[in-house]
């Protein structure tokens, strides 16, 4: 097992993976709309395959997480990427690393919490604002709680 940067060698991996996994490469949150296979990240790959991978953006001096998937949980996979991550952005000498969540992931929260990660911001009705952009976003989410609002977490490196 071993984490790799997205290069243009295993970008169709990447595609793939983003398929079969979100159903489209386009990811649409509140900082904008994304198209993930052309963003910058890692993918942590086993036996060939992509078990988990990140992708982020850079922009006004912050690093934006735009997605972490990790395939395996509670293995190490999303903790591996998120160092390779802050890694990358202590070499670029930026301070703060961001993401948005949903309202429903209670593990991902979980997950960021642990690792350094504080709630900044809430934007009520997020996600039903990004429906109205990509309809195929749920109604319901994790463990059967409505998908409205998104969750804006920042680690000050």
């Amino acid at each position: 097992m071993s984490i790799k940067e997205i290069t243009i060698v295993n970008r169709e991996k990447v595609v793939s993976f983003f398929k079969e996994h979100w159903g489209s490469t386009e990811m649409v949150i509140s900082t904008g709309v994304y198209q993930c296979d052309t963003l910058d990240g890692f993918i942590f790959e086993g036996t060939n395959q992509i078990i988990g991978l990140v992708t982020y953006v850079i922009k006004d001096n912050e690093m934006e997480i735009i997605s972490l998937d990790s395939l395996q949980e509670g293995k190490g996979i999303g903790s591996s990427l998120m160092k390779s991550v802050e890694y990358i952005a202590k070499q670029k000498k930026i301070q703060v690393v961001s993401l948005v969540t949903t309202n429903d992931n209670l593990n991902a929260l979980k997950f960021y919490q642990k690792r350094g990660y504080r709630i900044t911001s809430i934007i009520p009705n997020g996600v039903i604002k990004a429906r109205s952009l990509k309809p195929s976003i749920p109604l319901i989410g994790h463990e059967g709680i409505p998908l409205n609002d998104e969750l804006i977490l920042k680690k000050i490196l």
